[in-house]
């Protein structure tokens, strides 16, 4: 039967392990001999290294002349407790500090600003009694209006 235009890979279709295969550990994609190559791999890695330890005089290339500190190699990060030390102080980078000082100025500035010392609290203390004052007025406008409403009611019925 025809398929049409467009055929398919000669590779066949895709096959994905489910969940329980994976954790079966019967997937299709893994060979079943897969710990046993892990394993030879291993032991190979320990022969190497015993072999190195060994011959931790040669030294390939440049490497034996000049000895060159790779800044981009990652040193390992995983420090013990009793291998730190709490006495040494590492140095913070510009911006940690620039960081750190805009931290401490916006607090000192925040401290003035509540107890009114800054130049902009001033100003907001102003407004703030203008407002205070503004509204008082007009609370006690309205009181009189409302007494003055009051007192009319009471008269014409008199």
């Amino acid at each position: 039967m025809g398929r049409g235009k467009f055929k398919g890979k000669p590779t066949g279709r895709r096959q994905f392990s489910t969940p329980e295969e994976m954790m079966a550990g019967t997937s299709a994609n893994r060979p079943r001999t897969f710990k046993k190559q892990v394993t030879e791999v291993e032991e190979e890695e320990e022969r190497f290294e015993e072999e190195s330890e060994e011959e931790s005089e040669k030294v390939k290339g440049a490497q034996g002349v000049i000895e060159i500190e790779n800044p981009n190699l990652t040193k390992p990060k995983n420090l013990k407790a009793r291998d730190l030390d709490l006495e040494k102080t590492t140095e913070l980078s510009r911006r940690e500090r620039e960081e750190i000082e805009k931290e401490r100025a916006h607090e000192r500035f925040m401290r003035l600003q509540e107890q009114g010392k800054t130049e902009q609290a001033r100003k907001d203390l102003e407004r703030l009694a203008l407002i205070r004052q503004q509204r008082a007025d007009a609370a006690k406008k309205r009181e009189e209006e409302k007494a003055a409403k009051e007192q009319k009611k009471i008269e014409p019925h008199k």
